[in-house]
């Protein structure tokens, strides 16, 4: 019999990129705190927060196989978090705009008698973005509750010319990551 699955996250595009493997799951929120060692780097931090979050719900669900993740947005070695203010999030869109970025998304799949941890990244081109539209944007709820202050599906999606890499790696879960391990785990035998 196949264990359980949960999704440890309350991003609402983890959940539909879930959905789009077309497995049962739960979601089961983490509580576990978003700790970045600053002495890891950038990839070995976002995939201790994965790992963090997903050991979090694994240790009240011990008996299912928890699918934890993490996504930064990276700019010549800088973090670029969830923004807390306008000032913030006007200062990473201005930041990223016209340049390149790199988004790094870990993936963690735990259960008591097994474990993946892993990455995916994608290089992010943004057009220039004027600043009469940042200044309309930073109003909006958009910024807020994405790393880099944007959600590639959403309004900055006008802005970015290519991607090098996955899209669901941007959107916050690999899911060509999730589906090898998934599948190697036995759940679309």
């Amino acid at each position: 019999m196949k264990k359980k699955l949960i999704l440890a996250s309350a991003s609402p595009r983890r959940k539909e990129i879930m959905e789009m493997l077309g497995l049962d799951f739960e979601v089961i929120v983490s509580d576990a705190e978003e700790i970045m060692d600053p002495e890891l780097s950038i990839e070995q931090r976002v995939m201790q927060v994965a790992k963090a979050k997903a050991l979090d719900v694994l240790k009240n669900n011990s008996d299912c196989v928890i699918v934890g993740s993490d996504t930064i947005v990276e700019v010549d070695g800088r973090i670029l978090g969830k923004p807390h203010s306008k000032m913030e999030a006007e200062e990473m869109i201005q930041l990223i705009s016209g340049r390149r970025h790199r988004v790094v998304t870990a993936l963690a799949i735990l259960s008591s008698d097994d474990e993946y941890v892993a990455y995916d990244e994608t290089h992010v081109h943004f057009d220039p973005v004027p600043q009469e539209e940042i200044d309309k944007y930073v109003l909006t709820d958009e910024p807020y509750d994405k790393a880099g202050a944007y959600a590639i599906q959403g309004w900055a999606s006008v802005y970015i010319s290519r991607i090098e890499g996955s899209y669901y790696t941007v959107v916050g879960l690999p899911l060509h990551l999730v589906y090898q391990q998934l599948r190697q785990m036995g759940f679309y035998e």
